[in-house]
């Protein structure tokens, strides 16, 4: 019952809060009709109960893709920003009203005849009551964030920053001790609309030398074609022991309007041949040796797997895992990051590390080295960064590409660069 009571509260809480506001509307603005119209708070109350289920929905529905989620989610938060900062100044008018109350509580007795008395409610600039200046400052002060939020939510796009991660493996052979694995995820070429800025994160990722790189997934938005355009950035993508890649969910085509089921198939067959033009080692539900010396370690790639949303399960773990017993150290490459928690996990504890993207960090949230926030973690338990389950880790990276509309606020986009360590984490140690 303790979930159903935490929707409960969080619902009346929401609903408290739009009651709030709805009376300091109507305190700002005595004099427009419109606003005390019954049509009005008919309207308001429909919208309030839109965003109170879009938040919901989002967490709780299965939908076709993390787009529309991460829509919703972002509709709702965008709108709660302005009604927080609004709130606050409900709350001190409120606080005023009741100073004054106390006050006129405790006062002395009334003044004699002939005497006047000062007025509580006092005006502001010669005619504005103080209530109603404080709930029209209040809309203003709500304004403010969301214009700065929409002023500067289309320059993150090509806001492309290093993340420099160790990963320590202490079952990992001394050869690949200090060995770099780049990571990008989600490129999404459909979405871009410049092609020398988005090049600018390649040439980052090109100038850290990584010995390995790896592409998680969502090459694209639907259709194998968009990315025809951008062949000769990413074609530069290139890594001494190889660069590997997997399908996303949004590589199959799946959200795609097709003429028939031989049009769809012939989708995904091309998108396998973008991969080897681009001279990408894709896999699907297999798995590669990479070798140094005489050591080696396994990197191990499946097709799509989600399981939090209605996202196809076209992963085989059961074949990518196939004849890699005797590899001391298993990485695995997985769009979807349910599926560590929701599969790997349980079933398959010899993954060492598990490389996903997907979330996109829904594009919105707060991202610093000590604390990161997105409405994003109210739908995945594992959504940017570096997450440990005992031996075995995950890490999901916020994406290259963007999805949905065009801007990221505070989840900007990523180009990992690991550094494997022979040795156990010294963060674990007591």
């Amino acid at each position: 019952m303790q979930g159903p009571l935490i929707t409960l509260l969080i619902i009346i809480v929401l609903l408290a809060i739009d009651y709030y506001i709805l009376r300091g509307l109507q305190t700002a603005f005595r004099k427009t009709k419109f606003i005390h119209k019954k049509w009005f708070s008919l309207f308001y109350w429909a919208w309030s109960f839109f965003l109170i289920a879009a938040l919901f929905i989002s967490i709780y529905v299965k939908m076709g893709g993390v787009g529309l989620r991460g829509a919703l989610l972002f509709l709702f938060f965008i709108v709660f920003i302005f009604k927080i900062f609004y709130v606050l100044f409900i709350l001190i008018d409120d606080a005023r009203r009741y100073v004054i109350y106390l006050i006129r509580k405790n006062k002395k007795p009334a003044p004699a005849a002939g005497q006047t008395t000062v007025k509580a409610e006092t005006a502001l600039f010669g005619s504005i009551p103080r209530s109603e200046f404080l709930m029209k400052a209040g809309l203003l002060a709500g304004a403010i964030p969301l214009y700065a939020i929409k002023h500067n939510m289309s320059k993150g796009l090509y806001d492309y920053q290093l993340a420099n991660v160790d990963l320590y493996l202490p079952n990992l052979p001394k050869a690949f001790d200090g060995m770099q694995i780049g990571q990008i995820s989600d490129i999404h070429s459909g979405s871009f609309h410049s092609k020398w800025q988005m090049r600018a994160g390649i040439e980052m990722l090109m100038k850290q030398k990584t010995d390995v790189i790896f592409f998680t997934g969502d090459l694209v938005n639907g259709h194998t074609g968009e990315v025809k355009y951008y062949m000769d950035v990413f074609n530069k993508v290139r890594a001494p022991l190889g660069v590997y890649s997997i399908l996303g969910n949004h590589d199959y085509g799946d959200y795609g309007h097709w003429p028939s089921p031989a049009d769809k198939a012939k989708n995904l067959a091309n998108m396998v041949v973008a991969h080897k033009e681009l001279g990408w080692d894709l896999l699907i539900d297999e798995n590669r040796r990479l070798k140094v010396g005489n050591d080696e370690i396994g990197v191990l790639g499946i097709g799509n797997w989600g399981e939090m949303s209605r996202f196809p399960k076209y992963g085989r773990m059961d074949k990518a895992i196939q004849n890699t017993d005797d590899l001391p150290v298993k990485l695995l490459l997985s769009h979807d990051p349910s599926h560590w928690r929701a599969q790997v996990l349980p079933e398959y504890p010899q993954i060492d590390v598990m490389f996903a993207g997907h979330t996109h960090g829904m594009q919105f949230g707060v991202r610093t080295p000590d604390f990161q926030w997105s409405p994003i973690e109210y739908v995945y338990t594992e959504w940017a960064g570096l997450y440990r389950e005992k031996h075995q880790q995950i890490y999901v990276n916020v994406g290259y590409g963007f999805l949905a509309y065009p801007g990221r606020i505070g989840i900007l986009p990523e180009i990992t660069i690991f550094t494997l360590k022979a040795a156990a984490d010294p963060s674990l140690k007591a």
